[in-house]
């Protein structure tokens, strides 16, 4: 393992701890557990293991830094700068974070720094702009009981929520902290945030920005651990809202634990989206949008586009140059720039994925391409498109978390859009035609929470994401994200 970064060097050499009331400390227990990197199974450090004493203690000074005051009454303009001053600093240290992040989720460090750490900012960015434009209503009401001589004042105040639990994923770690993190800052909460087990790292470094850039003590708490850490989160009575990334499956669990004090919940979770190439697609760039739109991230995205519909005219055209390119696509670790295929998150990944790869071809599916582990070190598979599958299979049906996609043929409009929509999930849609008609007409009837015309993957920090059916409640980014983070009173007073 080389590591380049003199102050990724210093931060893992140094005891990694917790972040709460603006300490670094150890988990109450003096347990810790190991992070690996995904490249090589090198462990990267020691990290607390949180439990509900750690909990406990993050939630008592999130609580007591809202109540307080000294984050949501400090001057809208003032927070902003703070906000804005934490973009400015990921992008001093994009460098850092991007080599952090590949370490230990295995994605490419330069994709990474180009996405991932330049998104976050951007987020941040974003989000610094909204405390100085968080508005209210004024209201002229009928008030049919009272006398019709007495005038009133009415008017709405938009006002955070309190305590946030956030618990994010490990496929996007330093990226989800921060979809988190801008909106709930921007309207003055306070946060537990809780990384994924597997890769917890940047969020730690990150907490170390937000104090450099001045967010007071306990407005972030930062708690890593296992499951149970995020269920002592969503189950906690003095938390007023949880916000999970994650699979449909815990998700479920999530909801069922805030019902004690039924906190607010909002829920961004697991996708097996469509992606339909019609006859008239430009087919080279639907050929690199396809492959993009399955491999991207080594196919660890909730949104990737697996489920590849493909016009019966140009399906053999399509699928030959697919299996083509997708055979060209280099194998590697994310230190290696050229790599497009990096390693999975961790052994428990590798063997789902290639359950399912063994799944597929018992099921009667044909391999088109890839299907098999790369190497007997890290946590490699090859990308891999089926053909000749079946709508009742697993690999149609189900999310694998990897790069693998299924071509399907179809005939006309009608057959795929009710195909594509056959599904528990609604998180994302991809279409490819040089016809605007037909693309606006597909994309009104495909039930999906975005559809990407003529591309995939495609993100803006002032668009809202989120999804239909078993792939979440409510919006993140965008305005929307707003709503998720702040409630409405009415006040009406009678002059």
């Amino acid at each position: 393992m080389t590591i380049s970064s003199p102050r990724v060097k210093e931060f893992l050499n140094s005891p990694v701890r917790m972040l709460v009331d603006g300490a670094w400390v150890p988990a109450a227990s003096g347990r810790t557990f190991d992070t690996h990197d995904p490249a090589t199974g090198e462990v990267l450090a020691a990290v607390p293991l949180g439990d509900v004493e750690d909990v406990d203690r993050a939630v008592a000074a999130a609580r007591r830094a809202f109540d307080d005051g000294a984050w949501v009454r400090m001057r809208p303009n003032a927070r902003e700068r703070i906000i804005w001053k934490i973009a400015d600093l990921i992008e001093e240290h994009a460098a850092d974070l991007a080599e952090l992040e590949s370490l230990d989720n295995g994605k490419s460090a330069g994709i990474a720094q180009v996405a991932d750490v330049r998104f976050a900012a951007e987020c941040f960015r974003y989000y610094a702009g909204w405390p100085t434009k968080l508005t209210g209503t004024t209201n002229a009401p009928s008030m049919l009981l009272a006398d019709p001589g007495q005038d009133f004042h009415a008017y709405t105040r938009r006002e955070p929520v309190g305590v946030c639990g956030q618990i994010i994923p490990w496929n996007f770690p330093l990226l989800m902290a921060a979809w988190k993190l801008g909106p709930a800052l921007a309207t003055g909460n306070t946060v537990v945030l809780k990384p994924a087990e597997q890769t917890p790292l940047t969020a730690l470094y990150l907490g170390q920005l937000l104090l450099e850039a001045g967010v007071p003590a306990g407005v972030v708490n930062i708690v890593t651990g296992a499951g149970e850490t995020g269920a002592a989160i969503s189950a906690h009575d003095d938390v007023d809202k949880v916000a999970f990334t994650g699979s449909t499956e815990v998700g479920k669990k999530i909801v069922e634990a805030a019902q004690g004090n039924l906190k607010k919940v909002s829920l961004e979770l697991g996708g097996k989206s469509p992606n339909i190439v019609f006859a008239d697609a430009d087919i080279p760039a639907a050929v690199a949008g396809t492959i993009m739109g399955f491999t991207f991230n080594s196919g660890q995205a909730c949104e990737s586009g697996t489920r590849v519909f493909v016009h019966e005219d140009v399906y053999d055209e399509f699928t030959a140059a697919l299996a083509e390119a997708v055979e060209q696509l280099k194998v590697g670790p994310g230190s290696d720039p050229e790599s497009v295929i990096t390693p999975l998150v961790s052994q428990e990944q590798l063997d789902r994925v290639a359950g399912y790869l063994a799944a597929g071809k018992a099921d009667g599916a044909r391999v088109l391409v890839g299907g098999e582990r790369v190497g007997d070190s890290g946590y490699y598979v090859q990308a891999t498109v089926f053909v000749d599958a079946t709508p009742d299979m697993s690999i149609v049906r189900e999310e694998i978390f990897g790069p693998v996609a299924v071509a399907i043929r179809f005939s006309d409009e009608d057959e795929v859009v009710a195909a594509a929509n056959d599904t528990i999930y609604g998180l994302a849609a991809g279409l490819w035609t040089k016809d605007l008609s037909r693309a606006h007409r597909v994309a009104g009837r495909l039930k999906a929470g975005q559809v990407w015309v003529n591309t995939f993957h495609a993100f803006d920090a002032g668009l809202p994401f989120g999804g239909y059916k078993q792939s979440g409640w409510g919006r993140e980014l965008g305005a929307e994200a707003l709503d998720l983070y702040t409630q409405v009173k009415a006040v009406n007073i009678a002059l």
